[in-house]
């Protein structure tokens, strides 16, 4: 279990429409087929997908282990709230460091087209000089989703 920081005062957030429904965005997050397709993997940056593992449902967790450079980075977390297709939360970590954990919280909302997703990182105040890079990271992530969509 992760342990969250009391205050988690820093925030990367990034919206993004995508032309697919609410369901079909929604379930790309818990889908582990999904996951390994726009969240990680060698089309996004220079990494080896070694497992993707999820039990999605609230307290349920989930581990993302890829290779980078030679080690083995696994991104663990927990499910903390699940309200399809519209409110998805959990815990994010690196199990090599669970000191810096945070909080993933993303909202989705039907368009007459589709739908728009804002996510927003959660993360303590060291993490200040992080969030361009989050935000980067993030929107790389959903754009890759959509082109998947």
């Amino acid at each position: 279990m992760i342990k969250m920081p009391t205050s988690l005062s820093v925030h990367a957030t990034v919206t993004y429409k995508f032309s697919a429904t609410p369901e079909r965005v929604f379930d790309a997050w818990l889908d582990t087929g999904m996951i390994s397709k726009f969240m990680f993997g060698p089309h996004l940056r220079e990494e080896e997908i070694v497992s993707i593992k999820t039990d999605a449902h609230v307290g349920g967790s989930f581990s993302f282990v890829v290779r980078r450079q030679g080690k083995e980075v696994d991104h663990i977390g927990e499910y903390i709230e699940i309200s399809r297709p519209h409110r998805l939360v959990f815990s994010w970590a690196v199990r090599q460091d669970l000191t810096d954990s945070a909080r993933i919280v993303i909202d989705i909302v039907p368009l007459p087209t589709g739908c728009e997703l804002t996510l927003t990182q959660e993360m303590p105040s060291n993490w200040a000089d992080f969030t361009d890079q989050a935000k980067a990271a993030w929107t790389k992530m959903l754009h890759a989703l959509a082109v998947i969509l």
